[in-house]
């Protein structure tokens, strides 16, 4: 219970400040899943994330495509991670995604 609460806060912590306007370009990261790592690519144009998009993953295939899904959509209406939740069932994954995202919005500052 204590890794999980100290989970949620760390990435608390990584989500903060995520709104901000960013640099155009594509950007490639890594965040750890439940089973393996996993690579994201986020587009920026115009100061504004456009996609987002799973490349690489060892995940159970339909748990990762529905988060993917899910978070990829917030991602991009919300211009950054913050306020965007994990999906239930996919709890580890999402992280994953959230995480290698963040990682990806930091090169885009």
């Amino acid at each position: 219970m204590i890794k999980q609460l100290m989970a949620a806060l760390a990435m608390a912590g990584l989500c903060a400040g995520a709104q901000a306007a960013y640099k155009d370009g594509t950007y490639t990261a890594e965040g750890t899943g439940n089973a393996s790592k996993i690579q994201v690519e986020v587009v920026v144009a115009s100061g504004k994330i456009t996609s987002v998009k799973v490349l690489k993953h060892g995940e159970t295939e339909m748990l990762l495509k529905g988060a993917e899904k899910r978070i990829s959509k917030k991602v991009i209406a919300k211009n950054g991670t913050e306020g965007v939740k994990t999906l239930s069932g996919a709890t580890n994954s999402s992280k994953g995604i959230l995480e290698a995202v963040n990682k990806a919005l930091e090169q885009a500052k």
